[in-house]
Parts: C-alpha cells; sequence; structure tokens
C-alpha cells in the first residue's frame, strides 16, 4: 500500500488549532510516553500567549481554581490547560456543567466570552469522563511514535529548529555528533518497551519532556565548559533526567549501558557507529539541517532487534506477548455456553476439572513425618537454619493445598445448588473453563505464569521434593524454582556458614562454580554452601564445553542452565570476565518493591563467565536474566 498507509503522520498544534474556537475545548488523550504540555508550551510561546496561557493540574481541591481560571479567561482572552482530568472524578460533572454554559454564552453575541479564548484538557482515558465534553471537542492523541525511524523524526520536528541546530558554533560538532546521539538514545529507551521484560522490568513512561531537559543540559554544559563533562553529562542524563523514572536497579544498569552507547568521546568520530550493522550513526561533521532529516528518513521502517543490542529471538518474544495478549482478550468475550448440541456443558467441564484436581492434590505436609536427619538440634539449641527454611516452606505448601481442597468442594457443591455461587467461586468457575489460575488460588499460591494444568502439575513437583526433604533428610542439591520464596533459601544458606565459621553475615555473599556434573549424579553435599540447579537462562546460553555464555540458538528462547555451586565469601567483589546475571522467578520480572528496596520478583545475582574479548554490556543490552519458572 506505500509509506502513506505505514508511517503515522505529524500532527501538529497548527492543524488542531484551526478546528477550534473559544467554545471548542480540546481535549488531549494521555498515553504512556508521550506527553502534550510542552508541545502546547512552544505553540502559545510561538503565537504570543507564552505568558497569557495558564495552567493548573486538577486534584484534590483544585476545581475551584480552575473554575476561576476559566472565567478570567472567558474575559480576558487568555488560554487555559486543565491538566489531569482523570484525577478529579468528583470534579467531572461540574467541569460538564461549566463547558456546556460556556458553549451556550459563546453562541450569544454579547454572552461575554473572548473570541481569543481557549480551553485545552489532558485526560488518560476515563469511564466517568463526560461524554458530551468529547463530543463537542476537538479530540487529540500524542502517542509516541512506532519505530526507531518515526522516533527521531518526530523527536527532530518538534524539539529542533534550524537556528537550534547551528546555535553552538564554538563547539558545533560535538554539539551536532551528541545531539542526534540524545535523540537516538532516546527512541532506544522508548522502543525497548515492545520487548517486555527483555527490554524493561517495568514499563517506564519515558517521555519528550526528558529528552527536551537532556538537550537544554547539553548545550549548556557545551556553553558553559571549556572541555566536554563526559562524566557529568552521562550522570545528569543517565541518573537524574531519564534515570529519575527508574525505579529497579537492574533497569537502571541497563539505561546507563544503553546511555554508554551515545555519550561517548568515540562519537565525536565520523567512523563510530551505534550498532554492528553500521546502519545507525551521527551525522558527519558538517552535516545540515536538512541533511540530518534526510538521513533519518533513509532508516529502515522495521527495527532490527540489533540496533539495540538484542538477538532475533527478541523479536519473536515480541509478537509472542502481543498474541497471548490477544487471545487473552479473546477468552475474556468468550461466552459461558454455546448453542445446541450433545456435547458437554459449562458446569460439566468444571465439574470433572475440580473432581480431577481434588484427586490429585498432594498431601499436607507434617512434621510428626520427619526423618532422623531433618529437625536436629545444635549444639546452640537451634535448629539448623536451612531446617527453618523447610519448616517455613511447609506452613505456606499447606496452606495453599487445605484452599485448594476446601474451594474445590465449595465450587462443586454451588454447581449443584447447596450453596451461594460466590464472586470467588464464580472467578474460580471462569478460570476453569479458560484453564487459567483462579485468584483465589493465586492469593496464596507461589509465583507463577502457567496454565492451570501445567501449576497443579508443578505444584505435585514442588511438593514431592519438599516430602522427600522430610523424610530423608537434607538433599544433596537443591531445584530453586521449587521454593515459594528462594530469597530466604538463599539467606538461610549464607546463616549456615556464618554460624559455622563465626562470620558477620552482612559481609558475605555468593561466590560461583559452574559443574559439569548432572544434577542427578550429585550425591554429596558441599563442605560449605549449596548446589542449585533448575534454572533457565533467557536471552542467551550457556555452552558447557567452553564453560561460557553465548548467543542463543535461532527460535530457542531459553536454555536449562547447569548446577551451580553457590559458595558463601567474604566481602566478595566481582570475578572479571564474568556477567552479574539477575534471577527471577518468573519470565514477568516485574515485581512490588520490599522493604529491602528490591522487587519481591527477584531473587539472587548469579555470576556467569563470558569470553575474554567481551564486555559486560553486551549481555545487559541483550536482557539476559536467569528464570526459576518459565511461562507455558
Amino acid at each position: 500500500l506505500g509509506p502513506k498507509f505505514a508511517e503515522s503522520p505529524n500532527a501538529t498544534m497548527e492543524d488542531i488549532y484551526r478546528d477550534l474556537d473559544n467554545k471548542t475545548p480540546c481535549i488531549f488523550v494521555l498515553s504512556s510516553g508521550a506527553d502534550p504540555t510542552g508541545m502546547l508550551l512552544r505553540f502559545a510561546k510561538k503565537f504570543g500567549y507564552g505568558d497569557r496561557l495558564n495552567i493548573v493540574s486538577l486534584g484534590q481541591g483544585q476545581g475551584p481554581y480552575a473554575k476561576q481560571l476559566i472565567d478570567n479567561g472567558t474575559k480576558s482572552g487568555d488560554w487555559v490547560v486543565l491538566q489531569n482530568c482523570m484525577l478529579a472524578k468528583s470534579w467531572m460533572p461540574e467541569l460538564d456543567k461549566i463547558i456546556f454554559e460556556l458553549q451556550e454564552r459563546a453562541m450569544k453575541d454579547d454572552g461575554g466570552v473572548h473570541k481569543d479564548f481557549r480551553l485545552y484538557l489532558t485526560s488518560a482515558p476515563a469511564s466517568y469522563f463526560p461524554v458530551s465534553i468529547l463530543q463537542n471537542g476537538v479530540k487529540m492523541t500524542n502517542e509516541p511514535p512506532k519505530g526507531t525511524k518515526a522516533n527521531l523524526l518526530r523527536s527532530f520536528a518538534n524539539l529542533i529548529k534550524e537556528e537550534d541546530y547551528e546555535g553552538v558554533a564554538a563547539k558545533s560538532i560535538p554539539w551536532k555528533k551528541l545531539l542526534v546521539g540524545l535523540l537516538f538514545f532516546h527512541s532506544n529507551v522508548q522502543e525497548r518497551r515492545k520487548f517486555g521484560p527483555l527490554g524493561w522490568n517495568i514499563r517506564y513512561a519515558f517521555d519528550e519532556s526528558d529528552l527536551e531537559t537532556s538537550i537544554a543540559v547539553l548545550r549548556r554544559f557545551l556553553v558553559e565548559q571549556d572541555a566536554i563533562p563526559w562524566d557529568a553529562l552521562n550522570y545528569v542524563t543517565g541518573h537524574i533526567n531519564y534515570g529519575g523514572r527508574v525505579t529497579d536497579d537492574w533497569d537502571r544498569r541497563s539505561l546507563m549501558s544503553i546511555l554508554s552507547i551515545y555519550m561517548v568521546p568515540d562519537i565525536l568520530q565520523d567512523d563510530y557507529k551505534f550498532s554492528k550493522s553500521g546502519i545507525y550513526h551521527a551525522p558527519p561533521a558538517g552535516a545540515s539541517f536538512s541533511g540530518v532529516i534526510s538521513y533519518f528518513e533513509t532508516l529502515p521502517l522495521a527495527d532490527d532487534p540489533e540496533v539495540f543490542g538484542m538477538h532475533e529471538n527478541a523479536n519473536v518474544t515480541f509478537n509472542t506477548n502481543e498474541s497471548l495478549a490477544l487471545m487473552a482478550t479473546m477468552l475474556s468475550l468468550q461466552p459461558r455456553s454455546g448453542g445446541g448440541g450433545s456435547g458437554k456443558t459449562s458446569d460439566d467441564v468444571v465439574t470433572e476439572l475440580a473432581t480431577a484436581f481434588e484427586a490429585d492434590c498432594p498431601q499436607q505436609l507434617n512434621e510428626d513425618d520427619a526423618g532422623p536427619t531433618t529437625f536436629v538440634i545444635q549444639s546452640n539449641g537451634l535448629l539448623t537454619s536451612l531446617a527453618i527454611c523447610l519448616s517455613q516452606e511447609m506452613v505456606k505448601f499447606n496452606r495453599l493445598v487445605r484452599k485448594m481442597l476446601s474451594s474445590l468442594k465449595d465450587l462443586k457443591k454451588a454447581i449443584r445448588g447447596m450453596i451461594v455461587m460466590s464472586s470467588d467461586l464464580d472467578s474460580m468457575y471462569t478460570a476453569f473453563l479458560n484453564n487459567q489460575l483462579p485468584s483465589i488460588w493465586e492469593q496464596v499460591s507461589f509465583a507463577s505464569l502457567k496454565s492451570l494444568g501445567s501449576w497443579v502439575a508443578d505444584l505435585i513437583f514442588r511438593v514431592k521434593f519438599m516430602r522427600a526433604w522430610l523424610l530423608k533428610g537434607q538433599p544433596a542439591a537443591f531445584p530453586l524454582p521449587v521454593f515459594f520464596f528462594p530469597q530466604g533459601f538463599m539467606t538461610a544458606s549464607l546463616q549456615t556458614f556464618a554460624r559455622k565459621h563465626m562470620e558477620a553475615i552482612d559481609g558475605l555473599s555468593f561466590e560461583f562454580e559452574i559443574l559439569t556434573s548432572p544434577p542427578e549424579e550429585i550425591v554429596e553435599s558441599p563442605e560449605d554452601g549449596v548446589i542449585v540447579f533448575g534454572l533457565y537462562l533467557e536471552g542467551a546460553r550457556f555452552d558447557q564445553s567452553i564453560q561460557r555464555i553465548v548467543e542463543s540458538r535461532p527460535g530457542k528462547m531459553y536454555d536449562l542452565l547447569p548446577a551451580i555451586h553457590f559458595k558463601p565469601a567474604n566481602n566478595h567483589k566481582q570475578a572479571p570476565n564474568t556477567y552479574a546475571c539477575p534471577v527471577y522467578k518468573t519470565a514477568v520480572r516485574k515485581g512490588v518493591l520490599s522493604t529491602t528496596g528490591m522487587s519481591t520478583n527477584y531473587v539472587v545475582p548469579i555470576e556467569l563467565p563470558i569470553h575474554e574479548d567481551e564486555t559486560e554490556q553486551k549481555w545487559i543490552l541483550a536482557g539476559v536474566a536467569a528464570l526459576c519458572n518459565l511461562t507455558d
């Protein structure tokens, strides 16, 4: 169909303004990664309204002030911007009334509404936003462009004028090259979001205001400093302007690694490229304003993952996630029962599943069944730390098993009409039909993204391991995915070492040794530390023949890591030629910030050996992480 249908056009405020008048508001529909305020401020300044643009962010108690601004604006002809209307739910009926009266007055010749008055509203989609305002206003959504090419062209058009581009004559080459480097950096951090957890653990709302501030800081540093302050540029841009939004330490590491591609002295050389393909680079010395735009227009429409430092499998992950989201939406719209026919009814299907799960549900773990070597009292009168860890895990598994059995019985009774179908049981009924984990189980479950059938099989495996530990004593090697709280297991192993060697636990961390023996052949526990297996590597694979991480095979998303010996060590520093690989419970990677400042999904970093001629940055950009549980 051609580029007309593939490339989204850039809507400007000039286009929107033609459709506005003193009775027609403009509604900006907010989306993640795009902020219309900067665009509006620039337009107002250009139009001569820079000092006559009155902005108020709605929230508690701001309604009367907003109403006063509108009243003043209708008399003086000033412009009024009401930001974040979705935060003032209770005031929306009042806003609807104000705009209705405004339109009634504006229709009259002596209505007292100045012809130059304009009203702008910004709001995220909200069900309670007045429909009449939407019907009578001009709507505009300022979504971030998709693709590096579109992102660069839009940012350059919105933020850079020709006089700005040529405006730092004393340091023309550094200014132009670093300016384009910032545009590429902004595009990179925004576009990485489409890869989900491979790009960022948390989806951050980086927007144009971050880039605008960074450009202003760059210009000021170049104008005011004789030498280019590289460290200050990196710190202010990475840790403050963009990093101010970042709450995850591993995301911050990724952010600074991305910035180190663009904010480096090498960018001043004409032969410096931003990626292996050589397509992406800063303009050569002396490139004109129009020349930069022409270069941006030659870039490919579809981004290859290599521009982000990722493997080609990242596209597979992106497309898979898009498909899963579509399927989840379709399932949510699926009716519970179809037309005629002699097949099973929904009630029959759910009852059969409930009966099967009830039969498969494992027995509770009982401390009275413990073997003679499981809960041994030490000379200090305490149980070993790992034994305490086992007892805590048993409590969690027993609570889950009890909840499963009681809810399965209640569900079958509700289907037969013996008890009321509560909201929890109703959502459980729907989850069974969709092969999803019921929320009533999820509340007391271990972290998992598996479908219902796989989750039950996983539960049986976990309880089986815990029962073997309970009956036979501590195993020689531990599958890390079986634990509800693997962080507690890690702490218990450090505590065991600290008590044995009389070390302060605060100074302890792990050293890592990748073992060549398969887990089933490990029959003896190590002298210190624990042997762990069952982790999957995402974004790369581990080559046992050379004992190094290497690039993934095409189409293979995950690779099983060999057994790893976690050895406690005092004041341990990361070994050279290793990649600090974060371990997460599930593939979604993000979690809730706990009291330790870490995500609840994050477990521990493991150091994996890399080739001597490679930098850790390569694997950081690829989003390499180890996972306890896969998604199916």
